[in-house]
């Protein structure tokens, strides 16, 4: 578990407030080519080389036995195979130059070709492919040009297509976009032409192999120890949560983290539309929407799966994210016995996620009067948490809110916990601080039924006047 907070207020970064200055304003990209890596003179007669040497082996190799050699063995016949090409090429390597080509032929026949070295490399979060001639990479929430590249767009498709094929999807002219995920489960999504105007565009978000914990969330900042130790209660008490913010400001990092307050001996259903959670339980049921074959037919949606399963006995219903007309299906669920239950949604802030989720009920078609409606969203929602990612690339928890009901048509919210951003650091670091804003929530009364200690100070209003 995580460790015992000391004091309840926590600096978010690194440098103190009083080192606080206000920097020149700069372009957020470097104008022209000095964005992009400078390129290996030799790339193009090495990526010749490597393709010519890898068909040759596709030919001489038994694919139908690759998974059953041992991976010493397999290394060793390449290394065979290519030795004898080469001299056949008359293409004369040192030692060093021959144990990379050897390595990156293996990546092309057992893995992702040029991206595998980026895979590997545990810094790397985001793999951003713009056509087959450049390949970015966000490190430490920066985004930075690579030496990486395909031959071309043919080998790029290739790689796309392999990736795809392996669970069960597809991509091409007449479904031109895709959502998949590696066997790690990190996340993937493709677009081709005529979509994608210059070329094929891939972007793979990389899950850790050891998942975040909310140990780690503390270590980075995201959150304090105060906020991490409510957190635990509220899922132990079984209150329903909401997750919210925008485009990879860490919502299925967060629901990972607090996922991990479930008890072993409740059993989860987890629906997603790519499966990416890396839940830690035991009793755990997954499921994976399907899209339509090539007849248009056989889609099963995440409105299917939230319906499916109702009937599957869950203790909680986890949604990695509601998208469309599942939302009412999910709050239906919330309302009927499977208290608990969460999921994320895209949105800017607290208020605008409800708002979000008014718009995919009306999706169903199904006519709700406006109080009704709200109503029911009230009813089922407990807890909504707001994360955000900053200008220094760290991802934090900005708020933390109890919806408390209704007044007229408007739902009711409090905050209990806030970020008060203070400013930016000589470094372009993000400076600020985790604040109680002095309200003692409505659920607290909740956890003492559960038997949850709730320290009173914990609430405390640590604003700055």
């Amino acid at each position: 578990m995580f460790r015992q907070f000391n004091s309840f207020k926590q600096s978010a970064g690194p440098a103190a407030a009083d080192n606080v200055t206000v920097l020149p304003l700069k372009p957020a990209v470097e104008p022209g080519p000095a964005r992009f890596a400078e390129q290996d003179p030799r790339s193009t007669f090495w990526l010749d080389l490597k393709t010519r040497l890898h068909e040759r082996l596709l030919d001489m190799l038994n694919l139908s036995a690759i998974d059953k050699v041992a991976p010493s063995d397999l290394r060793r016949e390449v290394s065979t195979i290519v030795n004898q090409l080469l001299v056949k090429e008359g293409v004369a390597l040192n030692a060093k130059e021959f144990t990379q080509i050897v390595e990156e032929i293996l990546d092309e026949v057992l893995g992702l070709g040029p991206l595998e070295p980026l895979l590997k490399d545990a810094q790397i979060t985001d793999i951003l492919v713009n056509t087959h001639n450049h390949v970015f990479v966000e490190r430490q929430g920066r985004i930075e040009a690579t030496r990486v590249r395909f031959k071309d767009e043919r080998h790029l498709l290739r790689i796309i297509d392999k990736i795809v094929s392996a669970v069960g999807r597809r991509i091409d002219e007449s479904q031109p976009w895709v959502d998949a995920r590696l066997p790690d489960g990190s996340r993937v999504n493709a677009i081709v032409p005529p979509c994608a105007l210059d070329g094929p565009l891939l972007s793979i978000r990389k899950f850790s192999r050891i998942p975040i914990t909310i140990d780690g969330l503390i270590e980075r900042a995201a959150l304090t120890p105060q906020i991490a130790y409510l957190l635990q209660g509220v899922v132990r008490a079984r209150l329903n949560i909401l997750i919210s913010g925008g485009t990879g400001s860490g919502k299925t990092t967060m629901l990972n983290a607090v996922s991990s307050f479930i008890g072993e001996r409740e059993r989860i259903i987890t629906i997603e539309d790519a499966a990416e959670l890396q839940l830690q339980q035991f009793h755990v049921a997954r499921m994976e929407t399907r899209p339509p074959n090539i007849e248009g037919r056989g889609a099963v949606t995440q409105r299917d799966l939230v319906r499916n399963a109702l009937r599957m006995r869950p203790d909680r219903i986890i949604v990695g994210e509601v998208r469309g007309a599942e939302a009412l299906d999910m709050l239906q669920a919330m309302n009927t016995g499977h208290d608990g239950s969460m999921t994320t949604i895209h949105a800017n802030s607290s208020r605008d996620a409800l708002g979000r989720l008014e718009q995919m009920i009306m999706m169903t078609g199904v006519q709700f009067p406006l109080r009704s409606m709200r109503a029911q969203m009230a009813s089922a929602i407990d807890v909504v948490i707001q994360l955000e990612r900053m200008s220094d690339g760290r991802r934090r928890l900005t708020s933390m809110q109890e919806i408390t009901g209704m007044e007229g048509d408007v739902i009711t919210m409090q905050e209990i916990f806030h970020f008060r951003r203070r400013g930016i650091d000589a470094d372009g670091n993000v400076v600020g601080d985790f604040e109680a804003r002095g309200i003692r929530p409505k659920f607290a009364d909740r956890f003492k039924a559960y038997g949850i200690e709730m320290p009173s100070e914990l609430f405390a209003d640590q604003r700055k006047l």
